[in-house]
C-alpha cells in the first residue's frame, strides 16, 4: 500500500513541477483569473446586487471550467502519445492506474492552487459586508471536485487519440453534455417517451445541479460521491483505453 501511494505521489509531484516549468501553467492561471473577475464583477453584476456573497463568482464556474479544464487535460496523455514518452512511462514500476491517478492528482491540485488565488475576492466580500463564510467554503469545495469530474473526462479522451485538438473537442463536448443534462430543454426531449425512472436518472447527471447545491451551502452526502464516482469512472476508463492502446 505504502509503494503504491509513494508511486502516485512521485508521479503527482513530477508532474506538477512540469506545469510550471512551462508557460501553459501561467497562461491558464492568468486566463482563469481575469476570466473570474469579468464574470464576477461585469456580467454577474456584483456591486449591483448589493449582497455581501460570492454567488455571481460561482454560478459561471460551470461555463469557465467547460474550455479551462480540458484545455489543462487535453495534454496529460495525447502529448504523451505524440512524442512517443508514454512508453517510457508505462515500462517504470508503476501500474497503469498510479500512473493515471497521479497525473490527474497534479492537473486537479493544479486547478485547485488556481482556484485558491481568487481569495482576494473572498477578502473584498468580507470587506464589505458580513458573508456566509460557510456558504463561500462549500462554494469553493463544490468548484473543486466539479473541476476535477470535467478532469477525469478530459483524462480519458486525451487517452484515446494523440491529437490535442481532438482531444479538448472531444471533452468539451463530453462535458457540455453533463452541463445540459437536466436542464429543461434537455429533458423535455425525452418526457413525451421516456418513464420517469429514466427522466430521473438523466437528470442526476447534471454537474449544474450537484454543483448548484453544494455551492448554496447545502453539503449532501450524495453530490459528494456522485462527483467522486463521476472521477473514478474515467479515470478506471482512462486506464482501460490506456491498457487496450498498450496491446495494440
Amino acid at each position: 500500500m505504502s509503494s503504491s501511494l509513494s508511486a502516485v505521489s512521485n508521479i503527482a509531484r513530477r508532474e506538477l513541477a512540469g506545469y510550471f516549468s512551462t508557460p501553459v501553467a501561467w497562461v491558464f492561471i492568468v486566463i482563469f483569473l481575469v476570466m473570474s473577475g469579468v464574470f464576477t464583477f461585469y456580467i454577474g453584476a456584483f456591486y449591483e446586487r448589493g449582497i455581501a456573497g460570492l454567488e455571481p463568482f460561482f454560478q459561471f464556474h460551470p461555463w469557465l471550467y467547460l474550455f479551462l479544464v480540458p484545455a489543462i487535460g487535453m495534454r496529460l496523455w495525447a502529448e504523451e502519445r505524440r512524442s512517443g514518452t508514454i512508453e517510457l512511462l508505462l515500462t517504470l514500476p508503476v501500474t497503469t492506474w498510479q500512473a493515471v491517478l497521479g497525473k490527474f492528482l497534479a492537473a486537479w491540485i493544479f486547478v485547485g492552487l488556481a482556484l485558491l488565488l481568487t481569495f482576494p475576492l473572498w477578502l473584498t466580500v468580507m470587506y464589505l459586508g458580513k458573508p456566509d463564510n460557510g456558504v463561500i467554503l462549500a462554494g469553493y469545495l463544490g468548484s473543486w471536485l466539479m473541476a476535477g469530474g470535467f478532469l477525469a473526462i478530459a483524462s480519458c479522451t486525451s487517452a484515446l487519440t494523440k491529437n490535442q485538438v481532438v482531444a479538448f473537442i472531444l471533452s468539451v463536448v463530453v462535458c457540455f453534455g453533463f452541463l445540459l443534462s437536466g436542464l429543461p430543454m434537455v429533458m423535455n426531449l425525452f418526457t413525451a417517451w421516456a418513464p420517469q425512472a429514466l427522466l430521473d436518472v438523466i437528470a442526476s447527471f447534471s454537474f449544474l445541479a450537484h454543483f448548484a447545491d453544494i455551492s448554496k451551502g447545502v453539503i449532501d452526502l450524495r453530490d459528494l460521491v456522485y462527483f467522486g464516482l463521476v472521477m473514478t469512472f474515467w479515470l478506471l476508463a482512462t486506464t482501460i483505453v490506456l491498457e487496450m492502446k498498450k496491446a495494440d
